[in-house]
C-alpha cells in the first residue's frame, strides 16, 4: 500500500516525553518512574504499561494542611510499566514545558501529562467559580520534572514585569507564573451569564502583576472534559 498516510509511523527514541506530532504525545515509560496523565487521554501504548485511577496517599496531607484531593475539574491515572504511550485530548495542541524549581498555575482543564514526582497541589481563584474555564480551582505545579499543556491552537505568552499589568479574558487564560497576583474582575455590567458567548459585551478578565508570563490561547472555548468523581 502506497498513501502518504503511512508516513505518519510513530516515532522512537528514549526521551521521556516527546512529540510524536504538535497534537500527539509520546511518553516512554522505564519501569522505574511513573507519570500522571488526564484520565481518558491514551490512544494507543506499547509494551506492558498499567493505567490505574490516582488515589492519595490515605492520610496525605497538601501543602496548605487539609487533606490532599485530586484537581475537581479532571481526574487522573497513573502510567506505570516499560513501554510507550501515547497521550492526546480532542487534537488540542501540546508544549512540553520543563520544570526547573518553578512554579506554575496552570487552570486544570488544560494539563494533559506530568511526571508523578513533581509537587502539586488545587489552588483557588478569588471569584473563580463565576468562570466556567477557570473554575474554582487550578493547579500550582512545581519542582523539576516535565509538564505538558494543551492549548487550542497556537498561544501567546505575555510577559509581566513590576509595576504594570497585563489582562486577559478569563475563559482564554491557560495558565500563569504563581508568583503573580492574580484578580478576577468584571470587563462590564454583564455579569448575570457564566459565559458572554451570545451576547454583545465582554465578560469576566484576570489582571495580572508582578514578574512572570501569562499563557494565553487563541479561544475562547474550553475542551470538554469528563466530569470528575463525586
Amino acid at each position: 500500500m502506497h498513501s502518504p498516510l503511512l508516513d505518519h509511523t510513530a516515532l522512537t527514541g528514549d526521551e521521556r516525553f516527546a512529540l510524536q506530532n504538535p497534537q500527539l504525545l509520546r511518553v516512554v515509560l522505564d519501569g522505574r518512574a511513573e507519570v500522571l496523565a488526564r484520565t481518558g487521554a491514551m490512544v494507543a501504548h506499547t509494551g506492558r504499561v498499567r493505567f490505574t485511577a490516582w488515589r492519595p496517599p490515605r492520610g496525605q496531607r497538601n501543602q496548605q494542611g487539609g487533606p490532599a484531593q485530586p484537581p475537581p475539574a479532571m481526574d487522573l491515572m497513573r502510567c506505570t510499566g516499560t513501554g510507550t504511550v501515547y497521550l492526546a485530548n480532542l487534537a488540542q495542541h501540546l508544549h512540553v514545558l520543563d520544570l526547573r524549581g518553578d512554579r506554575l498555575t496552570i487552570t486544570s482543564a488544560y494539563v494533559l501529562a506530568f511526571d508523578a514526582g513533581i509537587t502539586w497541589r488545587t489552588v483557588a481563584v478569588e471569584g473563580g467559580e463565576r468562570i466556567s474555564g477557570i473554575g474554582n480551582h487550578s493547579l500550582e505545579l512545581s519542582g523539576n520534572g516535565r509538564l505538558v499543556v494543551m492549548t487550542s491552537g497556537r498561544p501567546l505568552v505575555m510577559p509581566v514585569r513590576a509595576g504594570e499589568y497585563v489582562y486577559a479574558d478569563a475563559d482564554a487564560v491557560v495558565g500563569w507564573s504563581s508568583a503573580l497576583e492574580v484578580q478576577l474582575q468584571a470587563q462590564s455590567a454583564n455579569t448575570e451569564a457564566w459565559r458572554r458567548h451570545g451576547t454583545a459585551t465582554e465578560g469576566w478578565e484576570l489582571s495580572f502583576t508582578g514578574d512572570g508570563f501569562v499563557l494565553v490561547q487563541p479561544s475562547e472555548l474550553r475542551p470538554p472534559q469528563r466530569l470528575p468523581r463525586r
